[in-house]
């Protein structure tokens, strides 16, 4: 065997072990960066978000609840069932809100009309239901048991934050009124 034969197979070798050492690496820096990216913690980090995680933190989804479960901003924000579209969802809803973060004056921007225009784009049933298996639980009003049937046989076309418009999110418009007011 030649020289340039024996060559060229240690450089083919070390070039296979580069790949996979460059290709574990970038797994595992891709699970470290999505995990680190999947707290409330992080999201808080723009300004705008303080006064949200402040009402989340106060509501039973931010764990005021007898089962002292707490939700993270991603289980509610993001679609959950194919991990491709999570991972492009987050991309632009993380680029999206760091644009707003620096663009929009939390002080004079509308909270409230932002959030009647826009809920439905802000939550996902799919994300609802990861959690809320059981939608006819023992002890839910008449009125909400009459609407969840309706919407479990595909009778009602809602999703669930035209109902449960606010419900991650204790008192979010007072809370973020008064977070900019006192900004002031």
């Amino acid at each position: 065997m030649s020289s340039t034969g024996s060559n060229a197979k240690k450089m083919w070798l070390l070039g296979a072990i580069f790949g996979v050492i460059a290709a574990m690496l970038l797994v595992l820096a891709s699970g470290f960066m999505v995990e680190t990216t999947n707290t409330d913690d992080f999201c808080a980090k723009c300004h705008v978000m303080e006064p949200f995680r402040t009402a989340w933190k106060a509501s039973v989804h931010g764990g005021k609840n007898p089962q002292g479960f707490t939700a993270q901003c991603v289980d509610c924000h993001l679609p959950h069932g194919n991990f491709v579209n999570y991972l492009v969802t987050k991309a632009i809803t993380g680029t999206s809100d760091i644009i707003h973060n620096f663009t929009i004056d939390g002080k004079t921007f509308d909270w409230a009309a932002n959030a009647e225009k826009n809920r439905l784009e802000f939550t996902y049933d799919n994300a609802c239901h990861r959690c809320h298996h059981n939608l006819t639980p023992p002890g839910i009003s008449k009125g909400g048991l009459t609407a969840h049937r309706a919407y479990l046989r595909g009778e009602a076309k809602k999703r669930c934050t035209e109902c449960h418009m606010h419900v991650g999110h204790k008192d979010m418009l007072k809370t973020v009124k008064d977070f900019y007011a006192d900004e002031k």
